[in-house]
């Protein structure tokens, strides 16, 4: 029985391989047709550009925040349950380590973001900034992650000029022997009201 169970199941997956059924996943929209932001499939490689920014490298990160005393904004998503409105708090899985100085705003680089979670990214980033919109910040999260292309293009929305993408993030800071420190997301509570 669970050898004709086996060939039949083959014989199904053959069958729609055939015919060219592909999963509905498949068919889902990768960018947003009305804002152009990465709606799906996040960890997947990047282009080398972002509209808004710059491209650096591991080896430009360390100089800029020295000379352009740049910030250095983690977007990696958050895991486990997320933040909760409400309380302000994130419940995340598993501790994020992140470049040393770094502000991580988990979920900020989603394409579409509800009205909560755009001032949660528009406040911080006008705290951080002290208002400053020419003030140099570099926006990463993890190599062939589309979350901090996203942020990119929504600072650069907001009026932000010196935006910098370290389109490599964490993993490319590890290949480059970066040294990293443990992360708490910034809190919800203060960023979150309707304006």
């Amino acid at each position: 029985m669970i050898g004709y169970l086996r060939r039949v199941r083959f014989m199904i997956i053959a069958a729609s391989m055939f015919l060219g059924c592909v999963p509905a996943v498949a068919n889902e929209p990768e960018f947003d047709a009305v804002s152009g932001y990465r709606i799906s499939r996040y960890r997947s490689p990047v282009p080398a550009t972002v509209a808004g920014g710059t491209l650096i490298h591991a080896a430009d990160v360390e100089g800029l925040v020295k000379s352009r005393n740049a910030l250095l904004i983690d977007v990696m998503a958050s895991d486990g349950a997320g933040g909760d409105l409400a309380g302000g708090r994130w419940h995340i899985a598993t501790a994020r380590q992140n470049i040393p100085g770094s502000t991580w705003l988990p979920d900020v680089g989603r394409g579409v973001l509800t009205v909560q979670m755009d001032h949660y990214f528009r406040d911080n980033l006008e705290r951080l900034t002290g208002g400053d919109k020419a003030r140099a910040i570099i926006v990463y999260c993890q190599a062939d992650c589309w979350m901090s292309w996203n942020a990119v293009r929504r600072a650069a929305g907001y009026g932000y000029t010196s935006l910098f993408w370290f389109s490599e993030g964490s993993d490319g800071w590890r290949d480059w022997d970066g040294t990293f420190a443990v992360s708490e997301p910034v809190p919800l509570e203060s960023s979150t009201a309707p304006r």
